[in-house]
């Protein structure tokens, strides 16, 4: 079990390294269900991991010049706020059982499981049917100093900041489209800037969770280091391999995951 949770772990930083983003998806249940983390706890490692991970892609992605720092820095602002407000009261705040009745009780930790199942079909579905690009460049005419639009911005990232510090996903899945949509960002810039914005919320908003959760940081480490390794793999693979495929292929695997945590969380 342990070989493939590592395994699991090499696949989370090769589809970031492949397609830009997506890895983070499957942080959490390989956590919860091949290590036997905590959901609580995971979360927070997830967003270890994951900020970890893009914070290491990002060198590359900024020599290139694929990333958009004026963006990254009304987009990610909110956001950094948001997830470290969340891990450090929020998430502290939210009663475990979450609602009880009629004999039957939704702990935390299943209902944190149900929120993420439900952001991984919402991201299946955007892997799978994509965006369309005439919607993109009609929704993307204002420039990105215009007050509407950076309104926009702002509040996109102070949410997209709270549902990462619940479920201590990257977020990839939900930054890249909104950066394409709202800010007119062409793909490779919007994939560069995502990362460089998750790579901030999610290793600050970890920081909200040092006061009050016991981290096992040799576990913690050795993931972060192989999902790094499979991110840098991933990228090399990048160059040789057409991502639109890929990407709709890990669309199909996401929903599949999304649909199992969903079957656990209800059934079992």
């Amino acid at each position: 079990m342990i070989l493939l949770a590592y395994f699991a772990s090499l696949l989370i930083g090769l589809s970031l390294g492949l397609l830009g983003g997506g890895g983070s998806i499957l942080t959490l249940p390989v956590l919860v269900y091949l290590f036997g983390v905590g959901t609580v706890e995971a979360t927070a490692y997830s967003l270890f991991i994951v900020g970890a991970t893009a914070l290491a892609s990002i060198v590359p992605k900024a020599k290139a010049g694929h990333v958009d720092v004026r963006t990254a820095f009304w987009f990610g602002l909110p956001s950094v706020v948001a997830v470290y407000l969340t891990r450090a009261y929020v998430m502290p705040w939210i009663p475990d059982p979450i609602w009880t009745g009629d004999g039957w009780a939704l702990s935390k930790s299943t209902g944190l499981m149900l929120l993420f199942a439900v952001l991984m079909l919402a991201a299946a579905r955007g892997m799978i049917v994509g965006r369309k690009p005439a919607k993109a460049e009609a929704e993307a005419q204002q420039p990105m100093g215009s007050a509407a639009k950076i309104g926009v911005v702002l509040a996109e990232g102070a949410g997209i900041g709270v549902l990462t510090g619940l479920v201590g996903a990257g977020g990839g899945f939900l930054i890249i489209p909104a950066l394409v949509l709202v800010t007119g960002l062409e793909m490779k810039v919007a994939v560069g800037t995502s990362l460089t914005i998750i790579a901030a919320k999610s290793l600050i908003g970890f920081t909200g969770d040092l006061g009050h959760l016991e981290l096992d940081w040799a576990l913690l480490l050795s993931v972060t280091a192989v999902a790094i390794c499979g991110m840098v793999i991933g990228t090399l693979l990048s160059k040789r391999v057409a991502s639109a495929p890929l990407q709709k292929a890990f669309g199909w695997f996401v929903l599949a995951m999304g649909l199992f945590i969903l079957s656990r969380e209800f059934f079992v």
